[in-house]
């Protein structure tokens, strides 16, 4: 794993850890019924965006990381190259 991601891995363990119910003696048979209470999915929907938003933040970081270090902007430069050859190839 990519040292930069190990933050954000490490963060969205513990929210999974935080939020995910663990009991020792309940069986694995015991089921929680819903019981309609719109509080109890207050701030989900904030939550899912945060999650969307540091998965994003992550794949951007990713690519910045590959196309400044990993050779990748040789590529993206002959890539562009090449782009505005065929546009030109066309006028």
């Amino acid at each position: 794993m990519p040292f930069l991601l190990r933050p954000y891995v490490h963060a969205v363990t513990i929210w999974h850890e935080l939020t995910t119910e663990h009991s020792a003696t309940a069986s694995s048979s015991t089921v929680v019924a819903d019981d309609g209470d719109p509080d109890r999915d207050r701030g989900q929907a904030t939550t899912e965006y945060a999650l969307v938003m540091l998965g994003a933040a992550a794949v951007a970081l990713l690519v910045v990381t590959w196309a400044t270090a990993g050779g990748g902007a040789g590529r993206i430069g002959r890539l562009f190259d090449r782009v505005i050859d065929a546009v030109l190839g066309r006028i």
